[in-house]
């Protein structure tokens, strides 16, 4: 993922959470992730919760659905992960 992005999304993460998340906090949650945390629901699921804590944003479950399902279509193409980040980010 590009670095203009990445700081692109978590400018747009902060401003639209209204809190300050650092660079660092994502990249430790973000270190743990792997091919297979993204292939299996009760970790996508955690990850969530994660960055849901993180950020002091709650996220309602048919949010929680809705990107469990679009990680799992996505599969670990970075492409498609931009493209859902991207996304989730319009709402």
């Amino acid at each position: 993922m590009d670095k203009k992005f990445s700081k692109d999304i978590l400018g747009a993460v902060n401003k639209k959470t209204g809190k300050t998340i650092s660079e660092n906090s994502i990249k430790k949650i973000a270190g743990g992730v792997t091919p297979s945390t993204l292939q299996s629901e009760a970790q996508i699921r955690q990850l969530i919760k994660q960055v849901s804590s993180m950020a002091g944003v709650p996220v309602s479950e048919d949010t929680v659905k809705e990107i469990v399902g679009a990680v799992k279509k996505s599969g670990m193409n970075i492409d498609s992960i931009e493209g859902l980040m991207k996304m989730m980010m319009k709402r």
